[in-house]
């Protein structure tokens, strides 16, 4: 196997782009040197210290839960001031106009998932915004996606749909890299935008994350390893539930379930549907924190058979239409706000129109949903020229 290098291996290398120059940092713990050290030191090693970091959801260390505001702090490897880009109120998840402010260029290096409602390349955004505005050049470090760039999933986000979950021009599942995402941002939104991308060697477009001799680190608290990374596309719909989607047990996303659902008549249905790649079993947790926290529920495991020919976001729709339709009583959307949004349906802002959730009520079968997806993911595939930076 040849190992992968990334854009960071890449920079610290030769640092010219930075060195001598006031350069700033967005990153967070998972943004490591096939050695495992961390991107701000390892690029502070090489060029000097950064004069500010920023840290995206989870914090720079990673350990904030999803949706938990997270402070401005000092970081203790280069003592820089770091500061938060998702805070108590959605005005956070914007750089301020004076932390840009004597800063050449700003360095992004977020280890990415692939799908649209994980929310760095969102936040990747949100700084080229502000970089258009300021005047700071951007440089993206990128890495592989680890779910691979070759499949993609999902409808586009509508007028009313859009949030910080659905701010990306993409599929859901998108089968790009962070570095890839740049280049279609700035040429959507940002043409003014001084850009550069610095590539991953040695990385084709058909390989995940276990094929590049990288080291996998968690980027999030709930996303412990690349199976979780290959549902998450899918199953992070039952968030906008209340549903537990397994958060506070060791296995978020393929745990399933309520304390009122019928384990053994959720997997007879679910395996009915001969969905492809997966596999199910009646089980029993008990989440720690999170929804239903410290009560027992039951529900579904997932084991994936086939990550090739799994598609997780008809997955985790036809999961929660299985539990709707089973418990049509008990089953509730979300109510509280989602990603600071209150007056739009959790599952709309996700899937980025009101379409699923509005079959998944009526009874409506996906067919037609799904054969309008496909077809908006032919175009959106056309007109990525210029886009892509890998091959198979």
């Amino acid at each position: 196997m040849t190992r992968v290098t990334t854009g960071l291996e890449t920079l610290a290398a030769d640092p010219a782009l930075i060195k001598g120059r006031h350069w700033a940092l967005l990153a967070n713990h998972a943004a490591v040197t096939s050695a495992l050290d961390p991107a701000r030191e390892a690029l502070a090693k090489a060029a000097g210290p950064p004069t500010l970091l920023f840290a995206p959801e989870h914090g720079l260390d990673g350990v904030a839960q999803d949706m938990e505001a997270v402070e401005d702090e000092r970081d203790d490897l280069t003592g820089a001031p770091v500061r938060s880009l998702y805070g108590r109120t959605a005005a956070t998840l914007r750089p301020r106009t004076e932390d840009l402010g004597g800063i050449d260029v700003l360095v992004v290096d977020l280890p990415d998932i692939g799908s649209r409602y994980y929310t760095f390349a969102a936040t990747m955004d949100a700084v080229m915004s502000g970089c258009e505005t300021g005047g700071v050049d951007v440089v993206v470090l990128d890495r592989p996606n680890p779910i691979g760039g070759v499949r993609r999933e999902g409808g586009p986000v509508t007028s009313g749909c859009e949030s910080f979950v659905s701010q990306l021009p993409t599929p859901i599942r998108h089968g790009l890299t962070l570095g890839e995402i740049a280049l279609l941002l700035q040429r959507e939104r940002y043409p003014g935008l001084e850009l550069g991308v610095i590539i991953c060697s040695d990385w084709s477009r058909g390989s995940w994350w276990d094929a590049t001799g990288l080291p996998w680190v968690p980027p999030s608290p709930n996303m412990p390893t690349l199976k979780t990374a290959a549902i998450y596309p899918g199953l992070c719909l039952v968030e906008a539930t209340t549903l537990s989607e397994g958060r506070g047990t060791t296995r978020p996303f393929h745990l399933i379930g309520a304390p009122w659902a019928d384990a053994d008549m959720t997997v007879k249905e679910l395996r009915d549907l001969e969905l492809p790649g997966v596999a199910f079993r009646t089980t029993r947790f008990r989440p720690e924190f999170g929804k239903h926290s410290g009560h027992v529920c039951s529900g579904v495991e997932l084991h994936v058979t086939d990550r090739e020919s799994l598609e997780p976001v008809a997955l985790g729709l036809h999961l929660l239409k299985v539990l709707h339709d089973l418990h049509p009583n008990e089953f509730a959307w979300r109510a509280e706000p989602y990603e600071f949004v209150s007056e739009v349906p959790a599952l709309d802002l996700l899937t980025g129109s009101p379409e699923a959730r509005k079959c998944i009520e009526t009874g409506a079968p996906f067919d037609d949903l799904f054969d309008q997806w496909r077809a908006w993911v032919a175009t959106f595939e056309e007109d990525l020229e210029g886009i892509l930076l890998y091959h198979r």
